[in-house]
């Protein structure tokens, strides 16, 4: 009896710690900007929260984005305008691809 109950606690304690230690798992956000060297940084924003990441060689990526609706800004360098992409979905576990964003002068 004290060996089962003792086995039935050890396998409760290991699926608490699978689902507790499973963590958070957010999408991601990628993107190319043509021209690639027209923009200098990229910004995604839901609500209150706020990520920001360079532009490389035109490309660019949010990783471990919370799941929601966001608006992408590419912050553009002249002569070229900034970008706005607006409802961009993220789900977890999930990538988004935003494609190519041709920035206009």
């Amino acid at each position: 009896m004290k060996r089962t109950k003792m086995s039935l606690l050890a396998l409760a304690a290991v699926a608490f710690g699978a689902f507790a230690f499973k963590g958070f798992q957010g999408g991601s956000i990628t993107g190319k900007v043509v021209p690639a060297d027209g923009a200098t940084e990229a910004w995604a924003v839901s609500g209150t929260d706020t990520l920001k990441a360079p532009i490389a060689e035109g490309a660019f990526s949010f990783a471990d984005a919370k799941a929601g609706t966001y608006t992408v800004v590419i912050d553009a360098k002249e002569p070229f305008k900034d970008a706005t992409i607006t409802d961009v979905k993220v789900e977890d576990g999930k990538g988004t691809d935003l494609g190519e964003i041709k920035l206009a002068q």
